[in-house]
Order: structure tokens, then C-alpha cells, then sequence
């Protein structure tokens, strides 16, 4: 631990004339008394609150805005910087002793907040274990091919994992696939083909899918049918427990036996009653209330079957997911995620089975991502309004990070509208950026960066980037705002756009003005940057230039004026302007009226 005596200026009003510093509790005083001692300095009391350590404080937004008036100091903050000098000092020499950066990406505690649907508000991210991240995805019912919906679902978690890694942590990330099911049992009698076919068929599609996507492979891929005798057992623990009961060859959880059910939904047991009262069918006939659901279910005629007490049958839907939990990451877990239509009720159902069997919570922090939206309804296969994955990319003629870029371009709690005007804006966005990422396999021989053979050129984990640069700390404040990737791309684009201004003008004029190595930091901060997000450019591809995209039809351009529109609304401004300089880019002109009207012309 690091002491030290420091000496309180005259114009704090505290009668204390020394303080002593120790650790983070000592500069959270220095912070009350700055607030507390000068006029100036109250304003920030709201800002800090007094809950930020030091050095996370000292590399937040709200510190930087503080460094800024040091860096200029004038006569109106001459009290202001006086003091908060002493204070950057101290905490200079404190960040010194413990060998440690003001804005580290791997070695100090993170600011990660994520909105946790459990507790509806952004918690502060802090793992089980320090340093470890235990994360589960609920993965894909394998009977068909998967859409541009599980794009938006696995993009979004992909992205989490990243983050996570890029800031030090060693995650494992475990995703199921539901391999027994209504649907596949169904696909097999239409097919005519075996269920454990079609499961195998449609596992290696979806596998295939994610890659085409850029989206890591899972630690590891439990299927249910592998953790059968689990289930049985975790189900017999249930009914051992009074959670669950036996009824002609099934087995149900009685959901009021558990008190919380319905805590992460929000829904009341006796509302969905009411809901569930005029449903009349066999299995209602077996249920000691409305909204049990089935942990086991008894055999019939042609469906796929295991022993158990109970009789022969199939696991439930939502007991595997509770038991593959527990097999392979323990009995609680710090991340859960899925899509916004698991809330209710497989991950209620999930918690109400894990929780009474364990006595304990079953994950810290619940993520769920938007739906993608087809004329303003889900996309979804029961609804016919889907379009697959491979049929957008091979069919469609729309590349791999076109379609992940549509995807980042909206936080992944919002909804998003799939629409050719989307799609797009995407493409040119893209454009922009794969021809920054591809700067350096171009121009780095020129520039003598080294030979564009050196396979570590354009390899992020080679690459070591500044952490205080101005394009990193926004990035990490976007991120740490729960995954706030439309503003985490903006200095993508801005540092996108900067090489694209001189490799233009190394083509044209065989010259830059620009300091080579200014421009080799600016390129790599890019790449790795955007490998956090999943995006990368191939460098084979670095010596042509991408094919110009067709001119946006005019509906097309007026989806894009509605979705700014629709941005500057909910004072999403960063995201408004980048659809403005992407319309400019395709030599659209948008004139803002007042009333909210925006004409617009071609160039």
C-alpha cells in the first residue's frame, strides 16, 4: 500500500491542515474536500458522487473533462486547476508506485456496466472469480438453417466475449444446441430422414454460418441428448424437493412452490393465470396450475425415447439448458444471454428449475438482445417473415461483414429493422472501413513499415496500440456503456476515413504529409479496434479496390433520412450523422428544414 502526507491548500475550507493519502480511500477524500472547498468544484459533485476509484475516475469521460482545464488553464478555472493539479499529481505518483497506467486495458479493475434484465438497470460488471468470466448462450434448435435473427443474437454475444478477452479476462463460453425437440421430431417425419440427421445436418449449417460471420466458436458445444441422465436426476431432485410432480407419464414444476417466479419477466403468477384460464387440452387436464410446464414428457408412438422413473419420454425444454449450466460451468454463472423472447418463459423457467434445486442463483447478470424487424414485426420462422443467413450472403450477393456491420450499427438491446436501405448504408459503411483496415498491406511496404509478406503485419495480437489516445478512450467508454457499439464505431470511421484521405493521396501524388509512424499507430489502432468487434478486412484483398456499390434507389434514401431522423429523436446524434455522411458518400446532399422536414438532392 502507498502512503504519503500531502499538505490541504489554503482555500479548502476543512480546518485539517494534512491529510493522510492511502490507496483509493484517500483520493476519494481529496475529491470531497476539492468539491467541498471551492465554489468551482461543486458542480462535479453530482458527476463523481463519490464512487469512483482514482484511477478509474482519472480515465472515465468525466476525468478527462476535468484534464482538459488543466491542459488550458485560464483565469475563470484558476482555482480549479490549482487544486485538481495537486490531485493528478498525487494520483500520478500513486499510479507510478504501483507500476501500474492510467488507462490500462487488461490490469485495472474495468467500468463495464451492463443492463441486467433481472435487475432492469445497468449494474456494474464484476465477475465471480477475478479475472474469469463464466458465460452461457442459450444456442439454436437445430431443424433448419438459421436467419439473419440468430445473425443479430450471435453477433451480439460474440461481441461481449471479445470485449471481455481484449480486456484481460479468460472467459468460457458455452453455447447448447437444442438437438430434441417438437420441431426436429416434426422435420424428421416430413423428411423422412432420421432426427439425429437432421440435427447433425443443421449443427455443421449454423457452425458454418457463424464462421462465414466472423463469430468465435463456443468453448464448448453441449447438446442436450448428451446430459440425459443428468436431467433425470436433476428432475428427481426437483420432485424430492416438492418443486415438481409426476402426472400420467409426465413431469411437471409446479411454478408455486417458488415464490420469485416471474422476478426476471416482470409478470405476476396470478395475471398469467388469468391469461392461461381459457385453454383447454390434454395436457391442462394433467396440471395443478395453469403455467407449470413439462420437465419430462412421456413417449408417444415414433418420437425418440429414454428411460426413466416415470416411464420412457424426452426431456423438456427448458430443463436442459438448467442442467448443461450446471455440467459444465457450476451452479451459478456470471453471464446468461439470449434473445428478448427467452425472457419468457425459457429463462424464467430456467431460474425457477435452477434455483430451487440449488439454492442459489443461477447467473449474476441477464442479457437479452432486440429482435431484428420485418415491417415492424419479429423476424421468425413461425411467422414466414425470415431470411436465411446463406441465402442473404450467396444469394443475395451481401458480404459476411456487411451483414455483421448492419448488425453492430444498433445496440444490441434495440430493435432493428432489416430493410435494402439498411443493408445498404451497411455495405458503404463497410466499404469505408475495409479500405482503412487494408491501408497498411497497401501502403506499409512505402511507407517502411516492412515487407507486406511479414505475416505479423496486419496481426492484431502483434500489434501494440497507445491506451491514452483519444480513438481508444472513446471506444472503451462506448463499450463500457453496455456494449454501445454505434458509438464505439465512430472513431473507427474517423481513423477509417483519415488513411483513406492519404492513401487517396499516395496514389495520386506518390507522397503524404502525414509522419509515416503517426500513420502506422493510426492503422493498427484501427485493426485492433475493429478485431474487438469482429471486423476484419482480408489482405489478399488489399490490392484492388472494392467494387463500387450501386447508387441507393430513392426509397432507399428515404429509409436512411427516416432512420436519422428516428436517431436525432432519441439524441442518438453520432448515429445520425454518421447515416449523413453516408448518404454523402453517395453523393446525396440532405437539407434540414425546420418542422423537421429534410429535403435532399443528388450531387
Amino acid at each position: 500500500m502507498c502512503r504519503k502526507i500531502i499538505e490541504i491548500p489554503d482555500c479548502w475550507s476543512d480546518p485539517a491542515s494534512d491529510l493522510t493519502l492511502s490507496s483509493s480511500y484517500g483520493l476519494n477524500l481529496i475529491i470531497a474536500y476539492a468539491l467541498t472547498g471551492c465554489a468551482r468544484l461543486q458542480g462535479f459533485l453530482l458527476i463523481l458522487q463519490f464512487r469512483y476509484p482514482p484511477l478509474q475516475f482519472l480515465k472515465s469521460s468525466q476525468g478527462m473533462v476535468l484534464w482538459q482545464y488543466l491542459v488550458k488553464p485560464n483565469e475563470s478555472y484558476g482555482c480549479l486547476c490549482n487544486q485538481l493539479k495537486l490531485f493528478f499529481n498525487i494520483a500520478l505518483a500513486l499510479a507510478t508506485l504501483a507500476h501500474s497506467s492510467l488507462f490500462p486495458f487488461a490490469d485495472c479493475p474495468m467500468s463495464l456496466h451492463l443492463y441486467n434484465t433481472l435487475t432492469r438497470r445497468k449494474d456494474l460488471f464484476e465477475p465471480l472469480e477475478p479475472g474469469k468470466v463464466k458465460m452461457y448462450c442459450c444456442g439454436v434448435t437445430v431443424y433448419d438453417y438459421s436467419h439473419v435473427g440468430h445473425a443479430r443474437n450471435y453477433i451480439a454475444w460474440d461481441v461481449v466475449r471479445r470485449y471481455l478477452l481484449w480486456r484481460g479476462y479468460a472467459v468460457t463460453f458455452v453455447q447448447n444446441f437444442t438437438d430434441i425437440d417438437d420441431k426436429i421430431i416434426k422435420r424428421s417425419h416430413t423428411d423422412h430422414l432420421p432426427w439425429q440427421q437432421i440435427t447433425q445436418t443443421f449443427s455443421d449449417a449454423y457452425l458454418e454460418d457463424m464462421a462465414r460471420l466472423n463469430v468465435m466458436p463456443a468453448t464448448r458445444y453441449p447438446k442436450a441428448t448428451d446430459v440425459v441422465p443428468q436431467i433425470v436426476a436433476f428432475i428427481q431432485q426437483l420432485i424430492d424437493g416438492g418443486y415438481a410432480y409426476a402426472s400420467e407419464g409426465d413431469v411437471y414444476y409446479a411454478v408455486e412452490r417458488f415464490p420469485s417466479y416471474g422476478k426476471l419477466s416482470g409478470r405476476k403468477l396470478d395475471q398469467m393465470e388469468a391469461g392461461a384460464s381459457g385453454r383447454v387440452d390434454d395436457e391442462a387436464t394433467k396440471k395443478h396450475h395453469p403455467m407449470d410446464f413439462a420437465l419430462w414428457k412421456a413417449a408417444k408412438p415414433g418420437e425418440p425415447e429414454w428411460e426413466s422413473p416415470w416411464g420412457n419420454g424426452r426431456p423438456g425444454w427448458h430443463v436442459e439448458c438448467s442442467v448443461m449450466v450446471r455440467e459444465e460451468l457450476g451452479k451459478t454463472i456470471d453471464i446468461h444471454t439470449g434473445g428478448q423472447d427467452l425472457v419468457f418463459p425459457h429463462h424464467e423457467n430456467e431460474i425457477a428449475q435452477s434455483e430451487a434445486a440449488q439454492h442459489q442463483p443461477l447467473a449474476r447478470y441477464w442479457l437479452h438482445n432486440g429482435f431484428v424487424n420485418i415491417g415492424g414485426e419479429k423476424m421468425s420462422k413461425s411467422l414466414g417473415n425470415f431470411t436465411m443467413i446463406r441465402t442473404l450472403l450467396d444469394e443475395g450477393g451481401v458480404e459476411p461483414m456487411v451483414l455483421r456491420l448492419f448488425v453492430l450499427q444498433a445496440q444490441y438491446r434495440k430493435p432493428i429493422d432489416f430493410t435494402d436501405g439498411a443493408i445498404a448504408a451497411a455495405q458503404n459503411s463497410w466499404h469505408t472501413l475495409q479500405e482503412g483496415l487494408q491501408f497498411g498491406h497497401r501502403f506499409g511496404n512505402a511507407l517502411g513499415w516492412g515487407s507486406d509478406a511479414d505475416p505479423s503485419l496486419g496481426d492484431p495480437a502483434a500489434m501494440r496500440i497507445a491506451e491514452e489516445t483519444a480513438p481508444v478512450r472513446q471506444f472503451i467508454t462506448a463499450m463500457d456503456d453496455d456494449l454501445n457499439t454505434p458509438l464505439a464505431l465512430a472513431p473507427l470511421f474517423e481513423l477509417a476515413k483519415a488513411l483513406q484521405k492519404e492513401g487517396n493521396r499516395l496514389v495520386h501524388e506518390g507522397k503524404t504529409l502525414a509522419d509515416g509512424e503517426a500513420l502506422r499507430h493510426q492503422w493498427q489502432t484501427l485493426v485492433v479496434l475493429s478485431q474487438v468487434l469482429g471486423l476484419e478486412a482480408a489482405a489478399d484483398a488489399a490490392g484492388s479496390t472494392p467494387e463500387e456499390p450501386e447508387g441507393l434507389t430513392d426509397a432507399a434514401v428515404e429509409t436512411l433520412i427516416q432512420q436519422r431522423r428516428a436517431a436525432k429523436q432519441a439524441k442518438n446524434f453520432a448515429e445520425g450523422d454518421r447515416i449523413r455522411d453516408t448518404l454523402n458518400a453517395q453523393g446525396i446532399t440532405l437539407i434540414d428544414k425546420p418542422g423537421g422536414v429534410t429535403e435532399w438532392h443528388r450531387s
